[in-house]
């Protein structure tokens, strides 16, 4: 179960190939995405990565790089091999917590200022 903080979002602790990541629940995010400094914590190297890819986020477009995180896990619920995008350095101040992953769950549920999430 996850509280809503200050500001009105929802954050996971997150596993990220074991290291501790704190992440924004973000439906409207299509895929998990890292920050650098996030993603270097979790040993992704991104120092070696190409950020080729566009994408779209609220704050126009950017450009990300894309890996497969091992394992990603929050409150006992875990996904392996998950698609991420990784934003450049500076570019993305929080990670978030995107749809590939909540969508592999059975369900979300909103009640009040709890967040339910359910394998």
């Amino acid at each position: 179960m996850l509280y809503k903080a200050q500001g009105g979002h929802y954050f996971a602790d997150t596993l990220v190939d074991g290291s501790p990541i704190t992440m924004m629940v973000d439906t409207g995010a299509t895929t998990v995405a890292l920050s650098y400094e996030d993603a270097e914590r979790a040993g992704l190297n991104p120092q070696s990565l190409s950020f080729s890819s566009i994408v779209m986020t609220a704050n126009g477009p950017a450009a990300s790089a894309y890996v497969t995180v091992p394992r990603i896990s929050v409150g006992g619920i875990e996904r392996t091999n998950v698609r991420a995008g990784v934003a450049e350095r500076g570019k993305l101040d929080q990670s978030l917590l995107g749809m590939n992953f909540l969508g592999t769950l059975s369900s979300v549920a909103f009640s009040g200022d709890e967040l339910k999430l359910r394998d």
